[in-house]
């Protein structure tokens, strides 16, 4: 048991070293060179108003595009604790790139790390950024009644925790504790977990002392020792029939967050006739090129273009 506690926390390791070395090895904009040439870059936009370099966001307009095209919003993955708005883009190039190319905006977004603030933080700054982008895309050229959300890991969760309690009135996860005004047309989310409490491994001791998880950290307490907390920052708590459709993409053999965590969101979803449709690549780990697949792409484009054309 210790030992596979041990090869899942080098695995996360590699993974924040794998990212980190990417960006190093890129330009000022580290992933500049995956999106379209004629691509228009607005970088480092405060959405926060304020000089936190967590409060930062960036958008990225396609050159040639008819009036006011959607916006697709990327919530980067890193275990609420690692990583930039830059993130999981080095695997999913193509995918980016025909985000673009199809005419879609597209922003990615930073947020603060559970290490310097603990939740509602994340959840706030999504909240944010996303209103920031809604009551300023006429000044930056994209419709703010067409805007989906596509995340990853702890984004997947981020973007999931947004859209599902958009339409419950939530002050706790808006920093100025007033009901933003954006509404979210359609989620991809990719491998993020739905339910905390059943994030907690078999093997794990029943001591909130002995493991730091990545849950622990996100909340400041085990889940199990603070079901509530777990409970308010889980998605599934806040599914009802009026959410927008998801599109869930989960790989088999997710070590990091099991594939049940998707199963089980897409069948709440379906419990609450909420549209949706849950794809598990067979034989993919938490994440990896296997994500950027032509059957992947094909189904994020068909599903974007039902629900935001």
């Amino acid at each position: 048991m210790k030992s596979r506690s041990i090869q899942h926390s080098l695995r996360i390791a590699l993974y924040f070293l794998l990212t980190t070395a990417f960006c190093q090895a890129q330009s000022i904009n580290p992933v500049k060179a995956i999106f379209p040439t004629d691509t228009r870059f607005i970088a480092n936009v405060a959405y926060a108003g304020d000089t936190l370099k967590k409060h930062l966001l960036d958008i990225y307009l396609p050159a040639k595009t008819g009036t006011n095209p959607p916006l697709v919003v990327w919530v980067h993955g890193g275990a609420w604790m690692q990583n930039d708005k830059y993130a999981d883009m080095s695997y999913m190039k193509n995918t980016v790139r025909s985000i673009l190319e199809k005419g879609y905006a597209f922003a990615s977004i930073d947020y603060r790390h559970s290490t310097t603030a603990p939740f509602p933080a994340q959840i706030q700054d999504c909240n944010q950024a996303l209103e920031f982008l809604y009551q300023n895309a006429a000044k930056y050229g994209f419709d703010r009644n067409r805007i989906a959300l596509m995340g990853f890991s702890a984004g997947g969760h981020l973007a999931s925790l947004q859209a599902l309690s958009n339409n419950n009135d939530m002050p706790d996860f808006y920093a100025n504790r007033k009901k933003p005004s954006f509404h979210i047309k359609t989620v991809v989310d990719f491998y993020g977990p739905a339910d905390l409490l059943a994030m907690v491994r078999r093997d794990a001791p029943l001591s909130d002392t002995a493991v730091a998880s990545p849950e622990k950290n996100l909340l400041g307490a085990s889940p199990l020792l603070r079901p509530d907390l777990a409970k308010r920052a889980s998605p599934a708590t806040y599914i009802d029939k009026n959410d927008p459709p998801f599109l869930i993409i989960q790989g088999e053999k997710d070590e990091s967050v099991p594939a049940a965590q998707s199963v089980m969101l897409s069948s709440w979803l379906t419990l609450a006739q909420v549209k949706n449709r849950l794809i598990i690549v067979p034989g993919a780990p938490h994440y990896g090129v296997m994500f950027d697949s032509d059957f992947n792409q094909k189904a994020i484009f068909d599903w974007l273009d039902t629900y935001l054309k």
